[in-house]
C-alpha cells in the first residue's frame, strides 16, 4: 500500500465545427479568423482571471466570469467548455469549496483543451 498512482484526468473536448464553419459562411475568412483570435483571447483571459478569483476566494466575481466564459464559448462552438462553466456556477452556488475547487481544475484544463483544438480547426480553414 505504498505505493502512489498518479492520475492523468483526460477527456474529450467536444466542439461543434458546425458553428465555426457558419461564422466562415456568414463572416468571410478574415471576419471569421477576426471573430474566432478574439474569442480565444477573450476565453484565455477569463480562464486565468477564474483561477485568480478562486485563489482570492471571490465567488461572486467567479461566478460572472464563468457565466461570461460560457457565453463566449457557446458563440464559438466550445460546447463542453460551456457545460463545464456550468458546472462551475452550479459548485458556486452550493457553496461546496471541494467542488469548486474540482469543477475550476477542470475548466482550466479543458480549457487549454478547447484552445488548442479550436486552433487547430481554424488552421484547417484557411
Amino acid at each position: 500500500m505504498d505505493e502512489i498512482i498518479r492520475l492523468i484526468p483526460q477527456e474529450r473536448v467536444k466542439l461543434n465545427a458546425h458553428e465555426v464553419m457558419q461564422l466562415y459562411t456568414d463572416l468571410g475568412q478574415h471576419g471569421a479568423q477576426d471573430v474566432l483570435c478574439r474569442a480565444m483571447a477573450d476565453l484565455a483571459q477569463r480562464l486565468q482571471r477564474c483561477e485568480a478569483l478562486f485563489r482570492k476566494g471571490e465567488t461572486q466575481q467567479l461566478r460572472k466570469q464563468a457565466r461570461g466564459l460560457a457565453a463566449v464559448a457557446r458563440q464559438i462552438g466550445m460546447a463542453s467548455l460551456a457545460a463545464v462553466a456550468g458546472h462551475l456556477m452550479e459548485a458556486l452556488d452550493r457553496g461546496d469549496p471541494v467542488a469548486q475547487a474540482a469543477t475550476l481544475a477542470r475548466l482550466l484544463r479543458l480549457g487549454a483543451q478547447s484552445l488548442r483544438e479550436i486552433w487547430d480547426l481554424q488552421d484547417l480553414s484557411v
